[in-house]
């Protein structure tokens, strides 16, 4: 069974002045709808609207998370590259033995980058709510 679309062809054309705009607009920045014109149709036809909280605090901790996990990744690649390079040179024994050793603390590193990207990803995932 098709679901039929509820194409929206009727307009209304509002007029308002600046502060009846920065008004509407703060109101609706203070909800969970993604569009003005969402918004503004529920508003006219008294449908319930979903008050949105954000806690300001929680947005500087995603902007240092990002910039934390960026800089893991680029301490990941480095690392990479690194043992790459140790790999192609079997001339020297010593750095065979040192590149075995450090394979666990790479498998280390890498697990601390993906628990902090999941972190991440769920902080702010609740942000953006």
């Amino acid at each position: 069974m098709e679901k039929t679309k509820n194409i929206k062809n009727k307009w209304l054309h509002l007029r308002l002045d600046e502060a009846e705009h920065r008004q509407l607009v703060k109101q609706f920045s203070r909800t969970t709808e993604t569009h003005l014109s969402k918004y503004a149709r529920k508003i006219l036809l008294g449908k319930p609207m979903i008050a949105r909280t954000r806690d300001e605090s929680l947005k500087d901790i995603i902007v240092v998370l990002t910039r934390l996990q960026k800089d893991l990744n680029g301490v990941g690649n480095n690392y990479n590259q690194m043992l790459h390079k140790l790999h192609i040179m079997d001339e020297y024994e010593e750095i065979k033995a040192w590149v075995i050793s450090y394979e666990l603390e790479k498998r280390s590193l890498f697990e601390s980058i993906e628990i902090m990207k999941g972190f991440i990803a769920k902080t702010s995932e609740r942000w953006l709510r």
